[in-house]
């Protein structure tokens, strides 16, 4: 006897597409044997993490058999302080993926919309899709959020608009004026959710130009911003995101929230990866070294690519899709676009000296 799952499940859940993650190291090991491999496709931290925050995570690992703090107090006491809002006013998630699929999960349903950006992160369009919502996909401009274009999109129907600065996969921001002129535009009742997750990066880069949104959250009230300790602080492997906002938007979320989802070696290492702001500018000085040698060679062999405010850098090659098998056998792995529409670019992140010059000598090797 045979079952149709699939007329079972729920019918938008029938056409979602799910995250593809980047290729694990350990897989291209087992398919072709390779020693040296660079990873340059997740946009994760090539220092890895404070080395205070490892210590934190093995005192916690003797107490592993009991179960988390369930409300995360003193990671969220110590963000609050850090980000000068009140404990009330952040959610913890496992990964900023989690949150940003909580606020769906929590505000919008069948009948509402959602906008978001085109060329922008796939989770906001997953989300929008598993709370069986209709995704409004703004074409973007130059690769970048058209923010007046997507005022514009707003109807009496939009519930949430998903906004990242800077974008991944494309590496693009929009300035304090920008961010300005569209907020003021947006009906109160439209909630507008900041994706900060490389914000440690833009905000080195850009100094002044980079949007306080944190400044706006009261005058604002609508306005909802995610981080995550995955990029910067290298704690991508704990998943474990934060969500800012008003703490009454904070505790309707908390209904929705599983309990327990930010384990105890998350908690404690993003604990301590917060009070070592000394590793978070060693991570910036070393990306932006990195992102210059990379840099360098696409200009020095004409190859296009989009400024990049991140940790990684995206850009156009002929044959995408084969050059991407190619680097696999040379060790080297990047990350295709073409499930974001954009077949002819892939992207590289930021990695070590060591690892960016391996990705130089491969591609130069196939060029």
């Amino acid at each position: 006897m045979t079952i149709n799952f699939k007329s079972l499940c729920n019918e938008y859940v029938q056409g979602v597409n799910p995250y593809i993650p980047g290729k694990p190291i350990s897989e291209l090991q087992r398919e072709l044997g390779l020693t040296r491999i660079s990873k340059l496709a997740s946009n994760e931290n090539p220092l890895g993490c404070s080395p205070i925050a490892v210590e934190a995570m093995q005192k916690a690992a003797l107490d592993i058999a009991r179960y988390p703090d369930g409300n995360s107090y003193q990671l969220r006491d110590a963000l609050a302080e850090f980000w000068k809002v009140r404990s009330n006013q952040i959610l913890l998630g496992n990964g900023s993926n989690e949150v940003l699929e909580l606020i769906a999960r929590t505000f919008a349903g069948s009948g509402d919309e959602i906008i978001f950006s085109q060329y922008a992160f796939a989770v906001y369009e997953i989300s929008t899709q598993l709370v069986g919502a209709t995704p409004i996909k703004v074409p973007a401009k130059g690769f970048a959020h058209d923010l007046e274009a997507m005022a514009s999109a707003i109807t009496d129907n939009t519930k949430i608009i998903y906004i990242a600065n800077p974008n991944n996969p494309t590496g693009t921001v929009f300035d304090q004026s920008v961010w300005n002129e569209f907020i003021v535009k947006v009906p109160k009742n439209v909630l507008v959710v900041v994706d900060e997750a490389y914000i440690e990066y833009a905000q080195a880069k850009m100094v002044n130009d980079y949007p306080d949104v944190m400044q706006d959250l009261e005058s604002y009230p609508n306005i909802l911003i995610t981080r995550t300790f995955s990029k910067a602080y290298g704690l991508a492997g704990l998943r474990i995101g934060a969500l800012i906002a008003q703490s009454e938007v904070i505790d309707l979320i908390q209904r929705v929230r599983e309990p327990f989802n930010v384990n105890a070696m998350a908690q404690a290492g993003a604990l301590a990866a917060l009070q070592d702001q000394a590793f978070i500018k060693q991570s910036i000085v070393l990306n932006n070294q990195g992102m210059q040698q990379i840099e360098d060679f696409l200009n020095e062999k004409g190859i296009n690519f989009i400024e990049s405010y991140g940790n990684f850098i995206t850009a156009r090659f002929k044959n995408a899709s084969q050059l991407n098998q190619e680097l696999l056998k040379e060790g080297v792995i990047v990350r295709p676009q073409a499930g974001y529409g954009m077949t002819d670019y892939l992207r590289i992140s930021i990695g070590s000296e060591t690892e960016n010059q391996h990705f130089i000598e491969a591609l130069t090797k196939l060029a």
